[in-house]
């Protein structure tokens, strides 16, 4: 008996919490939101660990390609013949407007890395150590290198090209007083100048 008691109590620990059974589409909301009937009930998921460019709100515009997040989502939903959820154990279960934190799989592959792979969402909210975000950022960087979709404008070798000057910079502060004395004078000049300025605003 002590041995079952110990394996149970392993299993739930290591096994993820996931809910598997009678999940169907019921309505769509946008690219990283949706709605679904989880066992007889109506709940609102929110995608674990990305960010989908935003739809139309009242008087707001949408963002670019948040119409095209949200066509891509809801048919990826709509077609699937299996639904899976899956909570992760260094997440929250929910957010604050009570929407479920999950990952989502649709006939076994993981949603989020697909639409990340379409450049219709960028990586984001990552406050722990997620299952799955190793996946996203891999498929994020061949999003940005296919310049696909939200990534039509980046440019991949001048974000390499500002990383490798900055690094420089750094082992030439670091190695060279100098050079370090000088960026300091200048880091405080700009706060003093800045600083200054506010204060004659708000004293005029």
């Amino acid at each position: 008996m002590r041995k079952v008691c110990i394996i149970l109590i392993l299993f739930l620990f290591f096994v993820p919490i996931v809910k598997a059974s009678n999940i169907s589409f019921y309505k769509c909301v946008d690219g990283d939101t949706a709605i679904l009937e989880v066992n007889g009930k109506v709940k609102k998921v929110r995608f674990l660990a990305i960010d989908a460019p935003e739809i139309k709100h009242g008087n707001k515009k949408a963002d670019p390609y948040g119409d095209e997040a949200k066509i891509y989502t809801c048919m990826k939903l709509k077609m699937a013949k299996n639904i899976t959820l899956e909570y992760d154990y260094n997440s929250d279960k929910k957010d604050k407007y009570g929407r479920d934190l999950v990952w989502v799989f649709t006939d076994g592959n993981l949603l989020q890395e697909k639409i990340v792979e379409k450049g219709l969402a960028k990586v984001a909210f990552l406050y722990d150590d997620y299952k799955y975000t190793d996946k996203l950022k891999l498929a994020e960087l061949k999003a940005k290198k296919r310049k696909v979709n939200i990534w039509n404008n980046y440019n991949y070798n001048e974000y390499i090209i500002l990383g490798i000057l900055f690094i420089i910079v750094v082992i030439i502060c670091i190695y060279d007083k100098k050079f370090r004395k000088r960026a300091t004078n200048r880091l405080k000049k700009k706060i003093y100048d800045k600083a200054s300025s506010k204060l004659d605003n708000l004293f005029r």
